[in-house]
Parts: C-alpha cells; sequence; structure tokens
C-alpha cells in the first residue's frame, strides 16, 4: 500500500497544473494488472466519488479487454488473441473485431513508418527478449544474440507476411516462423480507446497515465493543461530534462532507460532498429505529442529508429504532431510545436 501511494503522489506531481487558478482536488485510482505496468487514471474535473468510480470501471474494462487481446504470452479461455495468431501460424485464426481492426492499423502505421514501426518483427524481437530475461536471471550469463541469428530471424519479418481477412473475421501469419509483437504500438492503442470510453460517457478533464504513456481528455475546469515532465534520459535518479504544458493530447516517450541490460560491459536497450536489427542508437529519448495515443506510441518507437534529418521529417508532414529528441550528448531538439509548450522554470 505504501508503494502505491508514493507512486500515486509521484504521478500527481507530474501532472500539475499549468496555470494558477483554483481548481477542484483531483482524484486518482490506480492499477496493476494492465501491460505490466502501473495504470492511473485521474479526474480533475470536481466530480461526485459515484462518478469518477463509474468512469474509472469503463477505463478499466477498456484496459483489461486489450490488455488480453494483445498478450503474447498467455492464451484466455473466452478470445482468441495475438498469443494464439502466434502459436497457430500458418492457420487462419478466427479474431474479435477489436483485434481485426487493431492489426490492419497497425499495418497502416507500418506504411506510415516506411517500416520503422513493424509489427511482424517479433522473430526478432524474442532475441532480444530472450537475451534480456537470461541477463535479468544471471547477470554472470547475459549474453548478446549473434549475427546469424539475427539475420535468420529477420528473414521472418514482413509485413506482407500478416494476412487479414475482415469478411471472414480472420487473420493469418503465413510464415510459421514468424511472429507478433505489438510492444510498440499496442499499449499506446489501447490507452486511445480507453480515453474513447471516457469521452463517450461525458468525462472531461481526465488524465490517464499508462505505465508513463500520457492521454490528456479535454482541460481542467478553468481551461489551463497539465504540466508534465520529460524524464532526462541520461540521469539515473529520474530528473527531468524539461517540462510541457499539455491539454487534450496524447504524450508519449521511448528511450534507453526504460528496459535494457548490460553484457561484457555494454547496455542493450530495448528498442531495437529493424535495419540494423541491434538497438538504435540516435537518440537517448524521443517524446511524441499527438492527438492520437496509439499514433503516438508508435512514432516515439519509428522516429527513434530514423536519423534525425528523416525523423524530423516525418513529423513534420504530420498534422497535429510533434516531437523533442534527446541525444546521446545530452543535446535537445524540438519541432516549433513542441518548444513552444515547453515551460520556461522547470517546476512541475
Amino acid at each position: 500500500m505504501k508503494r502505491c501511494i508514493a507512486l500515486l503522489l509521484a504521478a500527481l506531481i507530474c501532472l500539475s497544473g499549468c496555470g494558477k487558478q483554483k481548481n477542484p482536488e483531483p482524484k486518482g485510482k490506480s492499477y496493476f494488472t494492465y501491460f505490466d505496468t502501473v495504470s492511473y487514471v485521474f479526474s480533475y474535473a470536481g466530480d461526485s466519488d459515484k462518478a469518477f468510480d463509474a468512469n474509472c470501471a469503463a477505463a478499466s474494462e477498456t484496459l483489461g479487454r486489450y490488455h488480453r487481446l494483445f498478450d503474447i504470452y498467455h492464451e484466455y479461455a473466452d478470445m482468441n488473441n495475438l498469443c494464439t495468431l502466434n502459436r497457430l501460424a500458418g492457420e487462419s485464426v478466427p479474431l474479435e473485431d477489436e483485434l481485426l481492426a487493431f492489426l490492419q492499423e497497425a499495418k497502416d502505421m507500418y506504411t506510415l513508418t516506411n517500416g520503422q514501426m513493424n509489427v511482424m518483427l517479433g522473430s526478432v524481437l524474442r532475441l532480444w527478449h530472450e537475451a534480456r530475461e537470461a541477463a535479468s536471471a544471471d547477470p554472470a550469463a547475459a549474453y548478446v544474440p549473434s549475427d546469424e541469428q539475427l539475420r535468420e530471424a529477420a528473414r521472418h519479418t514482413g509485413i506482407d507476411l500478416l494476412e487479414i481477412d475482415p469478411e471472414a473475421g480472420t487473420a493469418r501469419i503465413r510464415d510459421p516462423e514468424a511472429a507478433i509483437d505489438v510492444g510498440a504500438f499496442g499499449k499506446g492503442y489501447a490507452v486511445e480507446r480507453a480515453a474513447e470510453a471516457l469521452r463517450a460517457r461525458g468525462a472531461d478533464g481526465y488524465v490517464l497515465n499508462i505505465g508513463g504513456n500520457i492521454r490528456a481528455i479535454g482541460t481542467r475546469p478553468d481551461g489551463s493543461g497539465w504540466s508534465t515532465g520529460i524524464r532526462d534520459p541520461l540521469e539515473p535518479e529520474g530528473a527531468f530534462a524539461l517540462h510541457i504544458c499539455i491539454a487534450d493530447v496524447a504524450c508519449v516517450s521511448s528511450g534507453v532507460y526504460e528496459r535494457y541490460f548490460t553484457a561484457a560491459g555494454t547496455r542493450y536497450h530495448h528498442i531495437i532498429d529493424p535495419d540494423s536489427l541491434y538497438p538504435a542508437d540516435c537518440y537517448a529519448s524521443i517524446t511524441v505529442l499527438a492527438g492520437d495515443s496509439g499514433l503516438a506510441d508508435a512514432l516515439s518507437t519509428a522516429l527513434f529508429c530514423m536519423d534525425y534529418e528523416e525523423s524530423s521529417a516525418l513529423v513534420a508532414s504530420l498534422e497535429g504532431v510533434e516531437a523533442c529528441w534527446i541525444f546521446p550528448d545530452g543535446s535537445v531538439r524540438s519541432s516549433p510545436g513542441f518548444a513552444a509548450l515547453i515551460e520556461e522554470a522547470n517546476e512541475p
């Protein structure tokens, strides 16, 4: 319970108000069962406890359903999910409409990012996941997948290996050696569906914080936004590099500090470049703002795997998308719209 309270207070501090007007005291609820992370639902709207609890239940139900649909490690008796699809690679598998819609959007994201966000990278990511798990179990036994293993796995990552038949309500992975991994997109997509569930209930002035994927819904009652910190990826104690003021937008960061392991004195993080098949090394972190949390999540990974010229050009080409790049030397670059949201005083 003490850990829960501490995390809740930390999240509240990171989502303080941009303005100085008096607003209702926020309400918060936390969950520990979705997407292997801590999830928070906050209301700044001054709604009743009954309304807040009902809204939280709607968000929680949505997150829980997508958590099960997107699970690649466990199957569930009441549905075919991504774990089922991977296990039955080579066969057509009946899937829920929500999962078929997600898979189609994932293919669209592949096109949008010129292949830098590829849910069919599962065979490669599995090798890195196994290496990370081995290092976690026994640091002395840490290893790095071999070039040969990675190149062989990469032969089974084509996006065309994923076939979707909306009329039949099925999907198929054509190659039995291929696998889906939606870690770069699934959580953000689920967060946006939870935000939609809240909006359908008339909720406004809410913030979802799902493992650091933030989705602000509307504004505070006085029309102001929320001040949120962008973590300094080079500071192990969790300091903030800067603060921005956000409202009615998704804010998603990807960085080298999130999941990693060390082998032979070198640290390997979890954002794998689909071209090199090794951790991308251009940036220390990237933060993306967008009106859709799924898009922000996908872009935060895709941009990480592009050089700055290509990365910034893609952001500039997308309406309503802004980004901030923090480089390994600590230097920072921001798109114009992002820069306009940076608060001069780095105070929460």
